[in-house]
């Protein structure tokens, strides 16, 4: 009788112990308490911002607690990623992760998180192609025309991005690696500082997003050559596929993607992903999200990590093979 008595005391500590442990019962902490802050690491009005709104109006419904958008634009979006990796991991701080920090800069640049680690991965987000576009002046209508002109000995064919080390650059490098050409990469500040000299013919070519750059196509002011995805996007079905004009396998997709701060325990992190996939497979936020260009790409965190590894190999072996730096 004594030794029962004793028994059940032991096991009632033991269980009051792995309750109090952190992490112990993270899932009962949800939804948060308090409101839950989205980061986004752009300036507001962009696509990434603006697809960040749109979700989190609809999380915030969904789990009864307000998603607050933040917007820490700077340094291509590095500030906000390392806030995010320095920030609390309790499931109230939720980054929209982006390519270029996540994947491009840190072969570029020292970066202060490592993004395997530092961060940890709830579901990816939306993606969208590039449209390479040319201006009217270099005197091309079809991606191999494209080609043959950038291999002529005396032809000066310039691409423009939005910045040394931008997803912009890095399409145009890995198109001249796989077309066999060597196009001049001119980095801008920006997608609306590229325009007026892509209009006046002062650069070639320039691998846009496509609301950019599809209003100056339809006005005929533009020439579409092709996008960088797999498959042709459902909302630009005229234009053909780098891939499908003679360059296999080609991709260049713009991502974005739901992180957390890397300590977040992992069953916080699981009801998080089930929340964002329940919010992108939403037929209203895919219709809304599809309607600025961007297809959802809901995962659970294991594909996403996946497709992230993916990216940052391929993307470091083109910073390496093509010895890109930034100025």
């Amino acid at each position: 009788m004594h030794t029962t008595r004793w028994s059940r005391l032991a096991a009632a500590l033991t269980l009051a112990l792995g309750l109090a442990l952190p992490g112990a019962a993270p899932a009962q902490n949800f939804p948060p308490a308090k409101p839950v802050t989205l980061l986004v690491g752009f300036a507001a009005g962009g696509a990434a911002d603006s697809s960040a709104r749109l979700i989190a109006k609809k999380l915030g419904e969904n789990i009864g607690q307000t998603v607050v958008i933040e917007n820490k634009a700077g340094a291509g979006g590095n500030i906000a990623h390392q806030l995010t990796a320095n920030g609390p991991a309790d499931g109230t701080l939720l980054l929209f992760g982006s390519i270029g920090p996540l994947t491009i800069a840190p072969h570029l640049m020292k970066v202060g998180y490592n993004p395997f680690t530092d961060l940890a991965v709830v579901s990816g987000g939306v993606n969208f192609p590039n449209v390479l576009v040319a201006s009217p002046g270099a005197g091309v209508k079809t991606l191999a025309d494209f080609v043959a002109l950038a291999k002529k000995p005396d032809a000066r064919v310039e691409f423009a991005s939005t910045g040394s080390g931008s997803a912009s650059h890095l399409a145009g490098e890995l198109f001249n690696q796989q077309a066999g050409v060597e196009m001049m990469h001119v980095p801008y500040k920006g997608g609306s500082a590229i325009m007026p000299d892509l209009l006046a013919g002062r650069i070639t070519s320039y691998f846009s997003a496509p609301p950019t750059a599809m209003p100056h196509v339809e006005a005929g002011k533009l020439i579409p050559l092709a996008t960088t995805g797999l498959t042709r996007p459902a909302y630009l079905p005229g234009i053909p596929t780098v891939a499908e004009s003679g360059y296999p396998g080609f991709e260049a997709l713009n991502w974005y993607a739901f992180v957390a701060p890397g300590k977040t325990p992992a069953p916080l992190l699981e009801r998080w992903n089930a929340e964002v996939v329940k919010v992108l497979n939403d037929p209203e936020t895919k219709a809304a999200l599809e309607k600025l260009g961007l297809t959802p790409q809901p995962t659970t965190r294991a594909e996403f990590t996946e497709f992230m590894k993916k990216e940052d190999a391929k993307w470091s072996a083109i910073i390496r093979e093509r010895k890109i730096s930034v100025q």
